[in-house]
């Protein structure tokens, strides 16, 4: 049986939405043909390697490595005292006549310090000489009967005991005249000690008497100085001592010589403690030709314990410990070095190592912890400027040029 034809209103539904479709395509269609194609794209750039960083160093990031001499030393401190000084006293007894003298006046070795009334000492010497002349007249006479008594006794006048006896005599005046001779003596130069004089060159510490006064055996007259030459006794803990040895140089400092440094040599050390302390005397022989230097100053410095020849000298700063080794970091042809050094003496005091072997003078080292900078790394030195002073320099790496 024939199927019955679809009613005119529903091909007309069905008919519209095709028509809307077909157009769709069409206009999809014309635009795929009609759109603008894209441009071909641009080859990429082969890469470019990237530049190297490199770090700007200040002038407080390097040390330059100088040849010197390198001394460690041991502080020290201590009061100056004469080597020669003397307190001449009086030998006699008497008034003193004339003391003219002053303290701070320069005296020379027999200049007459004092004199003593010496009325008494001629006296005596006078008193003595007397005795002499009596000694001596009795000896003679005491000879004369010895040789009257040899005669008698060669005629067998007298008896051998008769001689022996003006013999005796003899010995006996013979003695007596010695014993005088002796007190005139000793008179003679107790005159002569009534004027006393400077036992040697140097000034008037202290005068103990006054003209007019009455001075005893043994009372002290004059204390007279020599400042040709001092001692620095200085206090040393015991456990430096096995630094010190005699011969060592000494430098030392006084208030009121600004800017001015004396020397001197270890000369002995005390063999004991002081008391109350653990310290022992080292004793500093100091040279004074010009004067300058005075008894009981304060003096502060240093003993030279141990020296080095001319060497390569870096910071201690500068020193790394890798593996085992002491290394530092220098700058050689723009790059950072790790240099392996040997190192000699070390002075902790100023801060600087002793280089034996590794480091020349003149080659730049960093002394400064810098973050980034490592062996390898490309650094620049800083350009040095006499004009700049040390406020200009920066503390720090400039930040990495690109």
């Amino acid at each position: 049986m024939t199927p019955d034809p679809l009613p005119l209103s529903s091909r007309g539904r069905w008919r519209k939405p095709a028509i809307a479709i077909a157009a769709l395509v069409i206009a999809g269609g014309a635009y795929t043909v009609l759109r603008p194609q894209p441009a071909p794209a641009a080859p990429t750039p082969a890469a470019q390697p990237a530049k190297p960083t490199v770090f700007e160093l200040a002038t407080t990031d390097v040390a330059a490595v100088t040849a010197k001499p390198l001394a460690v030393q041991l502080p020290l401190s201590g009061s100056l005292v004469p080597v020669s000084q003397a307190t001449v006293k009086s030998k006699v007894s008497g008034v003193v006549q004339e003391s003219g003298l002053r303290e701070g006046m320069a005296v020379t070795a027999g200049q007459v310090l004092a004199r003593i009334d010496q009325a008494d000492s001629r006296a005596r010497l006078t008193q003595q000489q007397a005795m002499l002349d009596e000694a001596q007249a009795r000896l003679a006479m005491a000879q004369k009967n010895e040789n009257n008594s040899r005669a008698l006794l060669a005629q067998k006048y007298i008896s051998q005991t008769a001689y022996d006896t003006n013999a005796n005599a003899v010995d006996l005046a013979r003695a007596s005249v010695k014993a005088a001779a002796a007190q005139v003596e000793l008179a003679r130069i107790a005159l002569a000690d009534s004027v006393i004089h400077a036992p040697m060159d140097g000034i008037v510490s202290k005068r103990h008497v006054q003209a007019g006064e009455k001075v005893a055996p043994d009372m002290a007259v004059y204390t007279i100085v020599s400042l040709a030459e001092l001692t620095l006794e200085a206090q040393v803990p015991t456990s430096d001592i096995p630094r010190i040895k005699v011969g060592q140089d000494v430098s030392f400092r006084v208030d009121g010589f600004t800017g001015r440094t004396f020397a001197g040599k270890v000369a002995r050390v005390n063999p004991t403690t002081e008391a109350g302390s653990r310290a022992m005397l080292v004793y500093i022989t100091v040279p004074n030709g010009d004067g300058a230097l005075r008894g009981g100053m304060f003096a502060k410095g240093s003993i030279v314990t141990e020296r080095t020849a001319a060497l390569p000298q870096v910071p201690v700063v500068a020193l790394h410990e890798e593996q085992g080794r002491n290394i530092v970091y220098k700058v050689s042809a723009g790059k950072v070095v790790a240099q392996p050094v040997t190192l000699g003496l070390r002075n902790e005091d100023e801060g600087m190592a002793a280089v034996t072997d590794g480091l020349a003078q003149g080659e730049q080292v960093i002394i400064s912890k810098l973050d980034g900078v490592k062996p390898g790394a490309s650094v620049k030195l800083p350009q040095v400027n006499p004009m700049t002073t040390a406020q200009d320099n920066k503390p720090a790496v400039k930040p990495p040029q690109g």
